[in-house]
């Protein structure tokens, strides 16, 4: 597979870099980059997949938040999150999420988001030995240890932030 890296993939990896935080690049066919395939096609456990979501409130202006869990559960949006922005929210769309990170959906991680951006992790994510995350395109998957997490600017983990499928 051709390397392909773009703005926001070098925006990640130097976020890594500045954190000093010891990671793995992993190439990914775009059209393999959703969790469950990706982890199919190259043989990672689900268990080990975090997902980055960007959550957004209904105000005017919205107010927004990213939430890291893993793959194998789901986020309480109409529980915790709504009640960490105070009101009802909704998963924000692929156009929306790329305005804000310039991620696409595949590859949205919390590593290089904007500033003043809230990420908001499930304790679960912390227990892993390691996690694979999204390296802001489709094209890469970065796996680190996971309690680098916390160290990101706004980073909090939240007990209840998701539940068991």
């Amino acid at each position: 597979m051709e390397e392909q890296v773009s703005d926001v993939d070098r925006r990640v990896r130097a976020a890594l870099d500045d954190l000093g935080v010891e990671y793995t690049l992993v190439p990914c066919d775009p059209a393999l980059a959703d969790t469950a395939a990706f982890c199919a096609a190259y043989g990672y456990d689900t268990g080990d997949s975090a997902n980055t979501i960007i959550v957004e409130s209904r105000d005017k202006p919205p107010r927004h938040v990213a939430c890291v869990l893993l793959a194998t559960t789901r986020l309480d949006v109409n529980g915790l999150v709504r009640r960490r922005l105070g009101r009802k929210c909704s998963f924000a769309g692929a156009e929306r999420t790329m305005e804000l990170t310039g991620m696409t959906l595949g590859g949205v991680t919390a590593v290089g988001l904007p500033t003043g951006l809230p990420v908001l992790i499930d304790p679960r994510v912390m227990e892993r030995d390691r996690v694979i995350l999204g390296a802001g395109s489709r094209h890469w998957k970065v796996i680190a240890p996971p309690a680098f997490l916390t160290t990101l600017p706004g980073a909090e983990v939240v007990e209840g932030l998701a539940r068991e499928v």
